[in-house]
Order: structure tokens, then sequence, then C-alpha cells
């Protein structure tokens, strides 16, 4: 069985910066080709606003930048967000529950060092 991977934001963007932060055994799951690895068009949307905002720095092209890595972007379908929407309140960032949303969906495991995503059952990876 194939394992499908959902990476998080913060390590989508330190994936692509080769950030040290980005543990070994993430770096090793995102570089091996063999891996699917999915990036929400959620994550888009969250960079978007919060470079607009100045809280980030990333790449003007993101969209073309994530393809060239060779991860696959998913759209967020109506079915995650309501999910989303219904989720306990575990977490109170909206991109960080359509994230769970889109993994509890998709059966993937989540790329994250946010310990908060736990709650909601989802196989985070991280150390």
């Amino acid at each position: 069985m194939v394992t499908t991977f959902l990476v998080d934001t913060h390590a989508l963007l330190w994936w692509l910066a080769g950030d040290r932060r980005l543990p070994r055994r993430a770096r090793l799951i995102l570089a091996d080709a063999e891996n699917p690895v999915l990036a929400s068009a959620a994550s888009a949307w969250e960079v978007g606003l919060k470079a607009a905002l100045g809280k980030l720095d990333a790449p003007d092209d993101l969209i073309e930048v994530v393809e060239k890595s060779g991860l696959e972007w998913i759209p967020v379908e109506p079915g995650e967000a309501y999910l989303a929407g219904g989720l306990p309140m575990h977490h109170r960032d909206p991109f960080d529950r359509l994230l769970v949303a889109q993994a509890l969906e998709r059966s993937a495991q989540v790329i994250s060092h946010d310990d908060a995503l736990d709650p909601y059952g989802v196989t985070r990876v991280w150390r």
C-alpha cells in the first residue's frame, strides 16, 4: 500500500527554502519521487495572504516552484471544506483545520511540526 502525504504550509516553505528546521525524515519523504506528496490550494492561499501582509517571504512563482519540486497541488473539495467547518475546535487556525479535513478525506499523513493537529486523529510525520 502506498502512503500519501500532505505537506503543511510551513513544511512546504521550509522544503522549498532548504531550511534545516525541516527534519531529516520529512526531507527524505519529500525528496523521494516515489512518494505521492500533496500540497493544498489552501496552503497557496495562506502563503499569498501572509506574504501580502508582510508576515512571510515566499517565491513569487510559488505555484510553479511547487510543481517543479515534484509535489502535486490539490484543490479544496466542497466536502473537505464542509468537514473542516464542523471539526472540533482543537485548532483555531482555519488553514490547518482545512488541511486536517483534506488529510482525513484522502487518508494522507500530514508532514507538520504542529502537534495541535494530533487530537484530530491524523497521522503526523515529523521526527
